[in-house]
């Protein structure tokens, strides 16, 4: 994954595409900034399915961002933020429609034998060991939340 930024960085690079330069760098710095904290805790430094979840948080700080640039009427700003948005989306896994992540979560909660809303961490974990970058867990722990809850 690391390698792919950096390729993907120098080929924004050469192709002269300020939005993709930029937000590339941004992502490597945050990755730099992750890495740097874990030697600071004696761990390793990021892998793949860390940096698939810096990329979600990245992206949901992009959203209520653009959302906020909206409701201001700063059209441009929240396009740029938007733009950047799919930059970040462009190194994740293809994302699950509604209906798989639905599926999905069932699966978690017939997998793990969960039997309450105790059990919500256990299906959560799950989930993002199965199905890392390839869905808004926030949405997918009000589906698992539903799910529990009803049954």
């Amino acid at each position: 994954m690391r390698e792919r930024l950096v390729a993907s960085l120098k080929e924004a690079q050469k192709a002269r595409d300020a939005r993709r330069v930029g937000t590339i760098r941004l992502i490597l710095a945050a990755v730099k900034d992750r890495d740097i904290a874990n030697r600071g805790a004696g761990k390793d430094p990021v892998g793949d399915e860390d940096i698939m979840l810096i990329l979600g948080k990245m992206i949901k700080q992009r959203e209520e961002s653009a959302r906020i640039f909206e409701e201001a009427a700063r059209l441009e700003l929240s396009q740029q933020e938007r733009e950047e948005i799919d930059v970040i989306r462009s190194f994740l896994p293809e994302q699950l429609s509604d209906d798989d992540v639905n599926q999905a979560c069932r699966k978690v909660v017939q997998q793990t034998g969960a039997q309450g809303l105790r059990d919500m961490g256990k299906c959560m974990n799950a989930l993002k060991t199965e199905y890392p970058g390839q869905m808004d867990f926030s949405k997918a722990s009000g589906v698992v939340k539903t799910i529990l809850h009803h049954d």
